[in-house]
């Protein structure tokens, strides 16, 4: 038997169940997390305003985004994800063993009744939009049927939660607080140690670059602002965010103050839904937008989806914008 509470509406659930780790994936190449699922309890935290206390591992678990799914997979985790849903793209190779038999359960964020015929008893979030009456269901009806929840501190809103700025730092420490959560302690401190490693080595640009980051919108513009996880990533690469001052984490601009700002390189966002190439001749056919410096020389680092949001994927994001803008260069000088 074990206890997960939630906040004020839920003081005291018992769930029942094992209390142990399920078996350790063996699926793909990340660490496994049993060896250390067992320590640690009972873990409380205060996730984006609501109190979350764990006192053993979860078992079954459905995560909603990207960024959650990926996350596990890389903790060694994928054997207790009973279902994934909303993911932004395909995994990255390095995951692609690890997920291989993940449950896809909806493109989209599932309905409660779907979420809820998984019998899980804990659901991690990317957004905290996704618990709500249309999504898998408020976090205190959620926590009155005995399943807990954890929502990316990245996408707090709240004051006081919302991070001002997104740092790498807060990246890690969500991997830390996932590792105390789901019994993964020491996978989390050996993926954080990697990132970290991986972080230092970048060799971002050394000039003046300045850079748009495009995520979607035709009419206008939806863009990487001033304290968000585009930001950060464009920081890591050397690159100057042309919108650097506007707090906050995407932002909706006027095509008039990209030309006045003219980047010397724009980042493009590549989703199924909104591919880099739509973004890419939309720029090109734009009366406007074709005189820019940065489109007449097709000057266009490219990231998936996925990469862009805080997650584990950030420093791989930085790091390709690096690379990409190296390539730039050389053909260039070429």
């Amino acid at each position: 038997m074990y206890l997960i509470a939630i906040g004020v509406a839920a003081a005291s659930l018992v769930l029942s169940g094992c209390a142990g780790p399920g078996p350790a994936s063996e699926s793909g190449s990340a660490p496994s997390a049993s060896a250390d699922a067992s320590s640690g309890y009972p873990v409380t935290i205060d996730n984006c305003g609501t109190d979350v206390t764990v006192a053993a591992a979860p078992e079954r678990i459905v995560t909603i985004k990207s960024s959650a799914t990926e996350l596990l997979l890389a903790l060694g985790l994928g054997d207790r994800i009973v279902g994934s849903a909303f993911l932004d793209g395909p995994l990255p190779a390095s995951l692609e063993k690890a997920g291989a038999d993940l449950n896809v359960v909806s493109d989209f964020v599932p309905g409660q009744e779907a979420v809820l015929g998984l019998t899980p008893d804990f659901v991690y979030g990317g957004w905290e939009s996704n618990f709500s009456a249309e999504g898998v269901g408020e976090r205190a009806g959620l926590a009155a049927l005995g399943i807990g929840s954890y929502v990316s501190p990245a996408a707090c809103k709240g004051e006081g939660y919302m991070p001002d700025p997104l740092t790498f730092d807060s990246v890690f420490d969500e991997i830390t607080e996932a590792g105390a959560i789901f019994g993964a302690e020491e996978a989390a401190v050996e993926l954080v140690a990697d990132q970290q490693e991986d972080l230092a080595a970048l060799d971002p640009t050394g000039a003046d670059t300045t850079a748009l980051w495009y995520s979607s919108g035709t009419d206008t513009p939806y863009v990487g602002a001033g304290i968000g996880s585009p930001n950060m990533i464009m920081q890591a690469a050397g690159l100057t965010n042309v919108f650097a001052d506007v707090q906050d984490t995407w932002t909706s601009v006027g095509w008039e103050s990209v030309i006045e700002a003219n980047p010397s390189v724009i980042v493009l966002v590549d989703a199924s839904w909104n591919t880099a190439a739509s973004k890419i001749a939309s720029l090109e056919a734009n009366p406007a937008t074709q005189q820019l410096a940065a489109v007449q020389a097709k000057r266009y680092i490219v990231l998936p989806f996925a990469a862009t949001e805080a997650g584990i994927r950030n420093v791989e994001a930085a790091a390709s914008s690096i690379e990409q803008l190296a390539a730039l260069e050389a053909s260039t000088t070429g």
